[in-house]
């Protein structure tokens, strides 16, 4: 079972917001995510996949049919909102059911199945109790069992997990994986928490302005961004403009870098980008240091911030010509840096 955009555009009447040609694909069993800032169109993707809007060009497919004109219901599509949405009258069972109740299942059938899927989010033993008495995860951990319940052709999440705390956010995506998982079912994400994403997503889908910058796994948009936009969404960078010196020399605002400058000539502007954590720290202050950090990639500067996030620590040192941020587990003060070649992608100047 696949869902598929074929070159679908849509704008909202009397604005100028909306998506612009997309074409996506979400297979069976894979897990899609659409990260993008407020206002890119990542809800409108999931909007015109449940038929809640209808695009004004292209195609909605699923399983090879043309379901652009259907309605919501006819789309046999499981969701899951933010709010989780459950009934507070009728109990966790009975909410679970209530997709079956109006598709003309028999009250035996609807209860034994709606069981069964709560035991598969771990929430049987509540089967009868009522949504007010759960949590916020356990609620979501329900909503999550109402929309596999009738065994829908795809899974759509919108912001799922962002009415909960961080420890339980962290738990919830993994219960939605291994229920995912299990279900082997096409799965369409919104999330604006890139952590997410990242975690639990087959492919990510970058939105901007209403189109779509970058698709590709987790890895390849952490490691390879395609421009300096999804180099700084995703995750923590340092981006600098730069201008190729020579063959394996950029030069930047805060001095000379080796790298690999394949692809480019001498003269060519480009953005240096290096993740924090690729940055190796030093602790000496001596006149060595000193000495190295002369020598292109070695930087001496004073820290502007020193962020101690448990595991890690995010600092932000002020050097010659600009700012280097980098993140490590060490806990000595810091004077001075080395960016390694391999390190440093060049990405197209802004």
């Amino acid at each position: 079972m696949t869902l598929r955009y074929e070159n679908v555009s849509f704008t909202y009447p009397g604005a100028k917001a909306g998506i612009f040609d997309i074409s996506l694909e979400i297979g069976k069993g894979e897990l899609l995510a659409i990260i993008g800032a407020s206002g890119s169109g990542k809800s409108t993707i999931l909007k015109l996949l449940a038929g809640f809007v209808s695009p004004d060009q292209g195609r909605i497919v699923i399983d090879g049919k043309d379901v652009s004109a259907l309605s919501p219901e006819a789309r046999r599509l499981g969701v899951v909102f933010q709010n989780y949405a459950l009934f507070p009258h009728m109990r966790l069972w009975e909410n679970v059911a209530y997709p079956l109740k109006v598709r003309g299942v028999s009250k035996t059938e609807r209860r034994n199945r709606a069981v069964e899927m709560l035991e598969r989010v771990g929430m049987k033993s509540r089967a009868d109790d009522l949504p007010t008495a759960l949590s916020g995860g356990q609620q979501q951990r329900v909503a999550l069992a109402r929309a596999l319940v009738f065994k829908p052709q795809g899974l759509l999440l919108d912001e799922p997990l962002s009415a909960l705390d961080a420890s339980l956010r962290v738990e919830m995506r993994d219960e939605i994986l291994r229920v995912q998982r299990a279900s082997g079912i096409a799965t369409l994400l919104v999330t604006h928490d890139q952590e997410e994403a990242l975690s639990i997503a087959d492919k990510i889908a970058v939105m901007r302005d209403g189109r779509l910058i970058q698709l590709g796994t987790p890895r390849e948009l952490y490691e390879t961004p395609a421009d300096a936009y999804v180099a700084g969404f995703v995750g923590q960078s340092n981006l600098w403009p730069g201008m190729i010196r020579a063959d394996g020399v950029v030069e930047t605002g805060i001095g000379s870098l080796t790298c690999d400058t394949r692809g480019h000539k001498p003269g060519d502007a480009v953005t240096v980008f290096v993740r924090p954590e690729r940055i190796v720290p030093s602790f000496d202050g001596t006149a060595q240091a000193a000495d190295a950090s002369r020598a292109a990639g070695h930087f001496s500067g004073s820290v502007a911030a020193d962020r101690y996030l448990g595991p890690i620590r995010r600092i932000d040192l002020n050097v010659q010509g600009g700012l280097i941020r980098l993140e490590t587990h060490l806990r000595d003060a810091v004077t001075s840096v080395h960016v390694p070649a391999d390190a440093i992608r060049l990405l197209p100047a802004n």
